[in-house]
């Protein structure tokens, strides 16, 4: 193939003469866009979306990679029109089945032969378009909780996956398969499902991600990838390397920027550079609309996180900020996102005259957003973070009590008994994560604490072959605690452990503890 940016668009008045020259020409575009080509690719495959199956997938594809990206409400209403036209477009080319075929169909699965190669095709691009449709929807309207998660969380419905694996896998043409398998996009595609769940396996992901970082070593999809799997891995000093160099990369998609501004964030944290993470805060703050309130809550986090000797940037006083996030409150799709309603809920208690301070803000909401699980992996990152709780559960003990002073005791001790399980500390974690269930009636604000303390326990108990006493812990957590903050993704969290501690008593194996739940 020669190089990509010496094509020029096709001419509008050209017909696409076979398939495989179809493409072949998406190929090129993928090559653009994989190259931070990104308008360029668009353009190339604009003349041809009209008519050609390939073309509309992929111009709708690279919307769609767009729209996950900006969480914009108008870029995915965009991306989900241009999917449906190029369903339309594959539905038009799909074989035409009687009555009598639809039920032979369902007794007998449809063979090669009974297929013109345009057909089969067809019906591949169709599958696809059915299963990003399926993904944009979930989008619209789930409220999913980040840019970024949104791109590493998509979750493929059982009966769309089985279909497209019915095409895909035994229908499918050598031609068609050999260059599906080949292109950058499968590549994209089997990394963004190694990260899209918690059962990350992080060893198969280098394997998808190395061949293609090879190949476009400035591709800025690539080398955000590389970061996330070296935050996964706890090597936070190289994810940040990877994350500026994806910065570095392209300037004409700021949303990349963006992605890689929350992650930074986020690998600051788990330093305890309480400046560096803010400063990302700020940008994003400044620069991105998906939810200014949960912005504008870690910009106050991370204030509250200086030491007093600490010049305060901007003038910013973290009181008046946490005041701000009430006001700051976003629908979308008629739905508030969950950290959004966590972040209101916790600023609330600045709103009086004499506000009690939040202990370890930043560190709470690094609990939400499975923070630990990457510290975790380093020791010397977990006893600094540790550190930090450690004193602010003394400035507690030594307080004076208010309404908040138990559910901020309860708060500390999960956040200290997680950095003591991952220190292998096990009896002190345990010791810390039951305190929270036996101060249970007393909790007045954050009855969230409660249940994933039961999880963390029961996750404890996992690795260490107490899988009969996880799963109890588990049920319990699942059926007694409802309407509290972020209970979907406790729910989920607690519906993994319960599969995989389920899995081990019936294997007679341990749980390992490796896996991030």
């Amino acid at each position: 193939m020669s190089s990509p940016g010496a094509e020029d668009p096709l001419p509008a008045g050209t017909s696409v003469s076979s398939l495989h020259e179809a493409l072949d020409q998406c190929m090129i575009a993928l090559d653009l866009f994989l190259t931070n080509q990104f308008s360029e690719a668009l353009s190339y495959l604009k003349p041809r979306t009209k008519e050609s199956m390939y073309h509309s997938l992929t111009y709708a594809t690279i919307l769609e990679m767009q729209a996950m990206m900006t969480f914009d409400p108008q870029d995915i209403l965009l991306a989900g029109n241009m999917m449906k036209e190029a369903q339309t477009l594959c539905q038009r080319h799909r074989k035409k089945s009687s009555v009598t075929d639809s039920f032979s169909n369902l007794v007998h699965r449809p063979t090669m032969d009974q297929f013109t190669e345009e057909e089969i095709h067809a019906e591949v691009c169709y599958a696809e378009c059915l299963l990003q449709r399926a993904a944009l929807t979930f989008l619209q309207g789930a409220g999913q909780p980040c840019p970024v998660l949104t791109v590493l969380q998509g979750r493929e419905p059982q009966t769309l996956r089985r279909r497209r694996e019915a095409w895909c896998g035994s229908l499918q043409p050598d031609a068609v398969h050999a260059s599906y398998q080949d292109s950058a996009a499968a590549g994209v595609r089997g990394v963004f499902r190694e990260q899209g769940t918690g059962h990350v396996n992080v060893e198969e992901a280098e394997k998808l991600l190395q061949p293609y970082l090879k190949r476009y070593p400035k591709g800025a999809i690539f080398l955000f990838f590389a970061g996330r799997i070296e935050a996964i891995k706890g090597n936070v000093d190289t994810a940040i390397r990877r994350f500026e160099e994806c910065c570095e990369a392209q300037q004409h998609w700021k949303q990349f920027h963006h992605m890689c501004y929350w992650e930074l964030m986020w690998c600051f944290t788990y330093k305890g550079q309480w400046k560096m993470a803010y400063f990302y805060a700020d940008l994003l703050s400044k620069e991105n609309s998906w939810s200014k309130a949960t912005y504008i809550y870690m910009k106050a986090a991370y204030l509250s996180m200086f030491g007093k000797e600490d010049y305060k940037p901007f003038g910013d006083d973290e009181v008046e900020l946490f005041r701000a996030v009430p006001g700051l409150k976003l629908k979308i799709a008629g739905k508030s996102l969950p950290t959004e309603k966590f972040a209101i809920r916790k600023s609330r208690r600045y709103l009086s005259p004499k506000p009690v301070s939040l202990p370890i803000p930043a560190l709470e909401m690094m609990y939400i957003w499975n923070g630990y699980a990457v510290i975790g992996k380093q020791p010397e990152l977990t006893d600094r973070i540790l550190g930090i709780i450690t004193k602010a559960e003394e400035m507690l003990e030594k307080g004076p009590e208010n309404e908040y002073s138990v559910d901020d005791e309860c708060l500390v001790k999960l956040l200290k008994g997680l950095c003591l399980k991952y220190l292998g500390r096990v009896q002190e974690a345990e010791e810390n994560f039951r305190s929270i269930s036996s101060n249970e009636k007393k909790i007045k604000y954050d009855h969230y604490l409660i249940p994933n303390a039961l999880l963390e326990l029961a996750l404890l108990f996992m690795e260490q072959g107490r899988n009969e006493e996880a799963v109890k812990l588990l049920e319990t957590a699942k059926q007694n605690y409802k309407n509290y903050s972020m209970e979907s993704r406790t729910h989920f969290r607690i519906q993994a452990a319960v599969l995989q501690a389920k899995s081990s008593l019936e294997n007679g194996t341990r749980s390992t503890g490796s896996v991030s739940l």
